[in-house]
């Protein structure tokens, strides 16, 4: 296996506007090095089409045919990325020769994890072949079908290349990595070791508790939330879920935990109490680790969100640093995880494990399409 360069693709659940586009060096295993990244806004239309879909999928939830709004989405959600990746490889002077494999997340539109001895069943809507088709170049999709069909949780997939970073910048077991997207998670390794599950919530009840008052995207640098003033006693009773306790692997969606919880609080009250939800949401899931580690290297949106990260570093007892400063892009790192993931889906290495997702056995995922007229890979 030999290094070569791919281009990771991410759209959050929390609906900011933006595809996450990276570029990593990789053989699937060592990251070798990394390129250019940035985030590409999508078209006017999109954003709202999607908040549409996703209401869509919540009303379907898995009963009866797809909603059509589906394939309308998937078709402009998939064009829309695949002309940033074209922009993005031009804007940085790389032919789409130059790239080995563009791993392509979609949008989740709807998860639900396996409960009770029923499986899991996930949705992500992104058309690959569509995509290889217009970039010219190979691209692996539906990362997460495999692993949910196998039994497993479908997520969380980040942890095998949390892991790739945690020995590239030559931490240990005391060190684990959380991200903060809509929803958070937290891996950790000790050697081969490696355990990564869903903590709870982070942006997402955050951002929709401040859009349902005044229409803004997010809670900016944490500003309203330092506002408030916390329900300690409310906020226990949120920490008592049980899906806190409950032993990993687990997986959440976006709505499992929603902005309601904050229901009949003013403005300033609610963000800090769902704020400091996530954190103390964090601290359970330390404490169900074999080693609590003593540093969290956050990456993610919530990173940028002061009063979460002191909540984090307060309520979950834990220093809590964002990617930079130990030489990693926190921005970046969702991007790259599926450009890595598809490094390794195209060599037919495990993205997911037992002590990540609960599958039995190491498991490979992804559908590969090639692009017209390439020369098959892997």
């Amino acid at each position: 296996m030999q290094a070569a360069w791919a281009i990771g693709l991410m759209t959050g659940t929390v609906l900011d506007g933006n595809i996450d586009i990276a570029m990593v060096k990789t053989d699937g295993q060592a990251i070798e090095a990394f390129g250019p990244w940035e985030l590409a806004p999508y078209p006017p239309g999109i954003r709202d089409l999607l908040e549409r879909t996703l209401q869509a999928a919540r009303e379907w939830q898995f009963s009866g045919p797809e909603p059509e709004i589906f394939r309308e989405a998937e078709k402009a959600l998939t064009e829309a990325q695949s002309h940033a990746v074209n922009d993005f490889l031009k804007k940085h002077g790389y032919a789409a020769s130059d790239i080995a494999v563009v791993g392509f997340h979609g949008q989740t539109v709807l998860h639900s994890a396996p409960k009770n001895g029923i499986p899991g069943r996930t949705r992500q809507l992104g058309d690959g072949r569509r995509m290889a088709a217009i970039t010219g170049t190979n691209v692996v999709y539906d990362f997460r079908s495999a692993d949910m069909a196998a039994g497993g949780q479908g997520a969380p997939l980040s942890p095998v290349y949390h892991r790739a970073m945690l020995k590239k910048i030559g931490a240990g077991a005391d060190t684990a990595i959380l991200n903060l997207g809509g929803v958070a998670n937290v891996t950790w390794c000790d050697g081969d070791e490696m355990i990564a599950f869903d903590t709870g919530p982070a942006n997402a009840p955050v951002n929709d508790w401040i859009g349902r008052h005044g229409g803004a995207d997010m809670d900016v640098d944490g500003k309203t939330a330092a506002g408030g003033r916390v329900d300690e006693t409310r906020l226990q009773a949120l920490l008592d879920h049980p899906y806190l306790s409950a032993p990993y692997p687990k997986s959440l969606d976006r709505f499992d935990f929603p902005a309601s919880m904050a229901d009949g609080m003013n403005l300033p009250d609610g963000a800090a109490l769902l704020t400091a939800f996530t954190a103390g949401a964090v601290g359970r899931a330390l404490d169900l680790l074999p080693r609590r580690p003593t540093r969290l290297v956050v990456c993610g949106g919530g990173r940028r969100n002061p009063t979460m990260m002191r909540d984090i570093a307060e309520r979950a007892g834990v220093e809590a640093v964002p990617a930079e400063a130990v030489g990693l892009r926190g921005d970046a790192v969702e991007a790259e995880c599926f450009a890595y993931l598809a490094m390794r889906s195209v060599w037919r290495l495990p993205i997911s494990y037992p002590h990540t997702t609960g599958v039995e056995e190491p498991k490979t995922g992804g559908v590969l399409a090639s692009a017209p007229g390439s020369t098959p890979i892997g």
